[in-house]
């Protein structure tokens, strides 16, 4: 048994001691009225980049026991005001886009949650760690490896935490799924199927925007099969080989992708197959197959609730708010160095990088790109 499983099984059998009617569900399973702890440290949060994103996890941590907003950076003053409003934040504490570096000054904010578009985040963790303050960055983590190294780097190099809001590595379906895997109730792992995609919708928005995005779907969607492939199979990539499609040349300009398809390679022998696409709905499903059963998840990443199903039926864990659970989670990663189930540290954002990076080079060569994840 290796150290990563020998730890994840130790993790589910404290989980188990706590709360042993919950099937090792190591969380809260409600989080709707619970209210900030007050004997425990609050993680002080202030969310850079209010868009519609923004808004899902503000909500969701109104509900936290563990976090809290406490500041709000945006180029939009009207933003700045109605959301310091709502959010009961002190104007000392809203900042934009050309000041933010005063937070450095500000000891009512821990972390920021950057919230904004992808090519955005290299800039702006470096200044948030520039300014002592740990960095929870939305994924992907940047645009390209060499951007999330100097990122890590930076982080590292302040003494800060670098945390990537992969929101499912928390979720309950999810986790049960992963120890079915770990305790061996698969069998060997031998395939593993990722469709995630939708319709783009307005061409003129940002995700279609090279410059902002740094590509198309694989970089906003395709990443969840990038990442749930590593975290369902257990392993990393060795090797990647990948096809791009594209039939609408008006909104899907150069580098930027309408659908990909792309097949990994595992040490143990197991393969994936995964779609990414900004031309289809109804694409939500990971399948992983192992010499004794499967799991199948389907919707498999959306924002609830997860439904998941093996041969002898459904996997049946309680829905939580995917943003709530997370932020909680991470405040005592934070706060406290709480080892995760599954990691969501910056060496994991970088490592998806590396994938991407591989993916495309893999569409533009027709080649197969081996995979040094580190």
């Amino acid at each position: 048994m290796n150290n990563s499983r020998r730890r994840f099984l130790q993790q589910l059998t404290l989980s188990a001691l706590a709360v042993p009617a919950l099937n090792a569900y190591p969380f809260p399973l409600s989080h709707q009225s619970s209210g900030l702890a007050n004997d425990k440290p609050i993680l002080k949060v202030a969310l850079m980049g209010l868009g519609g994103y923004a808004e899902r996890v503000a909500e969701a941590m109104q509900s936290c026991t563990r976090a809290k907003i406490t500041g709000l950076i945006s180029g939009t003053p009207e933003k700045l005001k109605t959301w310091g409003a709502k959010y009961n934040v002190a104007e000392g504490s809203r900042y934009n886009y050309e000041n933010f570096d005063q937070i450095k000054d500000n000891p009512e904010i821990d972390a920021v949650y950057i919230i904004t578009p992808n090519a955005l985040h290299h800039s702006q963790t470096l200044r948030v760690a520039k300014a002592g303050k740990h960095v929870i960055c939305e994924k992907p983590m940047a645009i390209n490896a060499q951007e999330g190294q100097e990122m890590v780097d930076a982080c590292a190099a302040a003494g800060v935490q670098l945390l990537v809001g992969y929101r499912m590595r928390f979720e309950p379906n999810t986790l049960k799924a992963v120890e079915m895997r770990e305790t061996g109730k698969l069998g060997k792992i031998k395939f593993f199927q990722g469709q995630t995609g939708f319709k783009i919708g307005d061409p003129n928005q940002w995700r279609v925007n090279k410059e902002l995005a740094g590509g198309g779907s694989l970089m906003d969607i395709g990443i969840y099969a990038i990442n749930g492939a590593r975290y369902m199979v257990g392993e990393d990539p060795i090797w990647v080989t990948a096809q791009e499609t594209k039939t609408d040349f008006e909104t899907f300009k150069e580098g930027v992708d309408e659908t990909i398809l792309f097949q990994l390679g595992f040490p143990s022998g197991a393969v994936a197959s995964c779609l990414s696409t900004y031309s289809m709905n109804h694409l939500d499903r990971f399948y992983l197959v192992g010499n004794d059963d499967f799991v199948e998840m389907q919707p498999s990443t959306g924002y609830g609730p997860i439904k998941g199903r093996t041969k002898n039926g459904p996997l049946n864990q309680p829905h939580t708010v995917h943003q709530t659970v997370q932020m909680d989670e991470m405040a005592q990663i934070i706060l406290e160095g709480k080892k995760p189930i599954l990691p969501v540290d910056g060496k994991v954002g970088l490592q998806d990088l590396k994938i991407i990076d591989a993916i495309y080079r893999s569409c533009d060569t027709g080649q197969r790109q081996e995979l040094q994840l580190g």
